[in-house]
């Protein structure tokens, strides 16, 4: 005898469809009310105008930069972004780019300042009568005019030998001064060839070996051309030993 097959149908009652389809739609809701939160969070903090970087403060001792020059170099960024989406490296890098700034560093202070601080360049010398170079001997785009009252030496040469002239400088300097003498002006030549020219207006041509010989017999001839109560135009000591000696020509009075 075949057995009889039942088969049992359970249906679920009105009650337990509607909490199924409302645990959903609460599930839905909070994703959803998540997301929005998300946004909005979002936009509030990007919102510069709720958000504003609007304090700057800057630390650092500044002899040529003023607030007024950083201010302005931070304003020509493109967009300058909230406390949240201001990238503080972009900061950094423009104020880096100004001539006199060596270093800055930039942190941003809850909810609206900008921290900076900054370190200036040393004026070492004056480079090439428009630049300047600092106690490294990196050369440095400040305008020279800006440090006049200094009484700084002059160097000339190419951008790349800049270190090497301030060293020779450094050299030279202490034993001229010693002897009487200041230098006004050091310059090395394409040749590298070395020209030195003294405050009284005496130029020293030193070439391109032996310059620190070569100035130590300049200091021991000068006392015998200075009896010749001539002046000096030039001592030419590109020689094994002695000088050649121009003398400035004095215009008869009529």
């Amino acid at each position: 005898m075949a057995e009889a097959v039942v088969k049992r149908i359970s249906y679920l009652s009105p009650s337990v469809v509607n909490r199924h389809w409302g645990g959903l739609a609460f599930f839905l809701f909070v994703i959803g009310f998540t997301a929005w939160l998300i946004s909005a969070a979002m936009n509030w903090m990007t919102d510069a105008n709720r958000l504003p970087l609007s304090q700057l403060v800057i630390q650092g001792e500044l002899d040529y930069l003023t607030t007024e020059d950083v201010r302005q170099a931070i304003l020509q960024l493109d967009h300058l972004g909230s406390f949240m989406t201001q990238d503080v490296d972009d900061i950094q890098a423009i104020l880096e780019s100004l001539p006199w700034v060596a270093r800055a560093s930039v942190r941003k202070q809850w909810p609206e300042t900008v921290k900076v601080f900054l370190v200036e360049h040393q004026p070492a010398a004056v480079w090439n009568d428009e630049h300047l170079v600092n106690q490294q001997g990196m050369v440095f785009a400040a305008q020279a005019q800006q440090v006049a009252d200094l009484g700084l030496a002059h160097l000339t040469g190419p951008d790349k030998n800049s270190q090497e002239v301030l060293a020779a400088l450094r050299e030279m300097q202490p034993r001229l001064q010693l002897a009487g003498f200041e230098i006004d002006t050091l310059a090395l030549n394409e040749r590298r060839s070395w020209r030195v020219w003294l405050t009284n207006g005496t130029r020293l041509e030193l070439g391109r070996e032996a310059r620190m010989e070569r100035l130590e017999r300049f200091i021991w001839l000068y006392p015998e051309l200075e009896q010749q109560a001539k002046a000096i135009e030039y001592v030419d000591l590109r020689y094994d030993t002695g000088a050649a000696v121009g003398w400035k020509i004095v215009p008869e009075q009529e």
